[in-house]
């Protein structure tokens, strides 16, 4: 109920210091006339958040299929993580929204584009912690594999992987909060649609309450999918957190 309470509070807040202050709407509107304005275009603004969405989702699945065979890499051999982590580092160093334009030029202004977007900016956090999980696993643990003759690969699925899933969902909160991140700076770039693109063709207009709306909605997107990740951690991998169930 706390976090409830203090996001009410935030809201009358808002709202009391638009009236009183009598800010004006293309400045700052409040969160009455941002409702209204939702409510005017829900059809709309349901498409657009549709598009964003299945972006990110493209751009995640997308980080996990790439960053699990690179963090496995990683722990493979000191040699491959001397190789493959100054990669990983330059791709962080450039930015996104710079690098979005180039991307348009080369890849045409399509979903590509966005999609790889999207996969730069959440890939490096799965893939770190991933590559973490893998390389810390218990020696002893280890060492009993081997001395039942585990082979790498039955090593790898039965003892460093179950080892990790804990690293491995940090890197997934993490990297599904990026996505959203990632999907609305390729919207900004070349999009027809998506809340990104939307909040740009708003702000344009000077449409305050329509870009305020889709701000609203990219942060509860972000929420959500968090709480996803979040959802699918406790349920399918309870044993992970033997603490936490034990408090529970």
């Amino acid at each position: 109920m706390l976090p409830l309470l203090a996001v009410l509070i935030l809201g009358v807040a808002w709202e009391g210091a638009v009236l009183v202050f009598e800010i004006p709407v293309y400045m700052f509107p409040a969160l009455s006339v941002i409702w209204s304005e939702f409510l005017t275009n829900v059809g709309l603004v349901a498409g657009h958040t549709v598009a964003t969405l299945g972006t990110v989702m493209g751009g995640f699945a997308l980080s996990i299929a790439i960053s699990v065979p690179l963090a496995v890499l990683i722990a493979s051999s000191p040699l491959m993580a001397n190789a493959i982590y100054p990669l990983l580092v330059l791709t962080q160093s450039v930015p996104k929204v710079a690098l979005a334009p180039i991307l348009v030029v080369v890849l045409g202004a399509g979903e590509v584009p966005r999609l790889v977007v999207t996969f730069l900016v959440a890939f490096f956090p799965l893939v770190t912690s991933l590559a973490t999980g893998l390389l810390t696993t218990p020696a002893d643990l280890i060492e009993l594999g081997r001395s039942y003759k585990a082979t790498w690969w039955q090593e790898l699925v039965r003892i460093r992987f179950p080892s990790s899933v804990p690293f491995m969902f940090n890197g997934l909160k993490l990297a599904i909060t990026f996505a959203v991140v990632g999907a609305t700076v390729g919207e900004f770039v070349a999009a027809d649609k998506g809340l990104g693109y939307q909040i740009m063709a708003a702000t344009a207009f000077f449409n305050t309450p329509a870009a305020f709306g889709a701000l609203v909605i990219l942060s509860l997107l972000g929420i959500v999918l968090f709480q996803a990740v979040v959802i699918i951690e406790k349920v399918f991998f309870s044993w992970s957190t033997p603490m936490e169930a034990d408090l529970q």
